[in-house]
């Protein structure tokens, strides 16, 4: 094919390339794409011009407008504590049953306290806060040591069996590992603590079962538990008479529980988290109350 060749269908002259018989037209590069080129050159050579941008051994050209974004982030910082200070200073003042009835305070709970609950608390709590097996439900209304803006933020200062000298204790006896109760004896504790929870549980079949373990639960577990078995929150006994449970509530793991105990943990924050941001995950913790069904 000879160089300068025009093409019959587009008019174009050719380049004079042959790939199988496919003819390289000599298109030009379109206009469009020219003027691209052109303004983005430009817009880079006033960039450099007005913006921070070419290394000059220990140091770098400023720039005509003069911007550093370290001291434009240092700004902003110094802006954000100062914003924060404004309500921080508030919350660490004013008692939790001032700042409840303080909407404008509760906005800022709701809003930090739901930031501070995900990267502390929500490993364990869940995102939602609703737990999991063996980490409790923090929106229902179901608490050890009492879920009032008070006792949550005591909690989270000692934690629950903690390395803090004024840590919550929780231990449940190993009743069944450690030989206190017999193997019968530890299902029928169980039988009678599962029957609390399930009117339709007791039959003629397992009603004497029942009974046996309503004497053991009083000669063992009262103590705690309470006669009536609703729990004692200034020991961190759980109420066992409604359907909330932390290990699970049916019947073969009620027999491990009793058998072989239990000993939750939770960690003490004093030493991680300043008093302001305890206060508020103790006041957002317990905004949730009641959103469990």
């Amino acid at each position: 094919m000879e160089v300068g060749e025009r093409d019959p269908v587009t008019g174009r002259h050719t380049t004079g390339h042959v790939w199988n018989g496919i003819k390289e037209l000599d298109t030009p590069i379109p206009r469009a794409v020219i003027i691209f080129l052109i303004v983005t050159h430009a817009f880079a050579l006033i960039w450099w011009v007005l913006m921070p941008a070419w290394p000059l051994g220990t140091t770098y050209t400023k720039g005509l407008l003069g911007i550093d974004q370290k001291t434009t982030v240092t700004q902003k910082v110094q802006q954000a504590d100062a914003e924060r200070s404004s309500w921080a200073e508030q919350i660490e003042s004013l008692s939790f049953a001032e700042i409840k009835a303080n909407p404008k305070l509760m906005t800022v709970v709701k809003e930090t306290g739901h930031q501070l609950f995900g990267d502390n608390c929500a490993a364990c709590h869940g995102s939602d806060a609703k737990g999991r097996i063996n980490y409790p439900d923090l929106t229902d209304d179901d608490w050890l040591w009492g879920g009032s803006p008070e006792a949550i933020a005591e909690t989270m200062r000692v934690g629950i069996n903690s390395a803090h000298a004024e840590g919550r204790v929780a231990q449940m006896p190993a009743f069944g590992r450690d030989q206190m109760l017999s193997r019968t004896e530890v299902e029928e504790a169980a039988n009678y603590v599962y029957s609390l929870g399930h009117p339709n549980f007791p039959t003629p079949a397992n009603v004497k079962t029942i009974e046996a373990g309503h004497e053991v639960f009083l000669a063992n577990c009262a103590a705690c538990h309470g006669e009536d078995a609703k729990g004692n929150q200034e020991l961190g006994a759980p109420n066992l008479t409604d359907n909330y449970w932390l290990y699970g509530g049916d019947l073969d793991t009620i027999i491990a529980t009793v058998h072989g105990g239990r000993q939750g943990h939770m960690p003490t924050w004093e030493s991680r988290l300043s008093s302001v941001d305890i206060k508020i995950l103790a006041l957002y913790v317990n905004s949730l109350r009641g959103t469990s069904p």
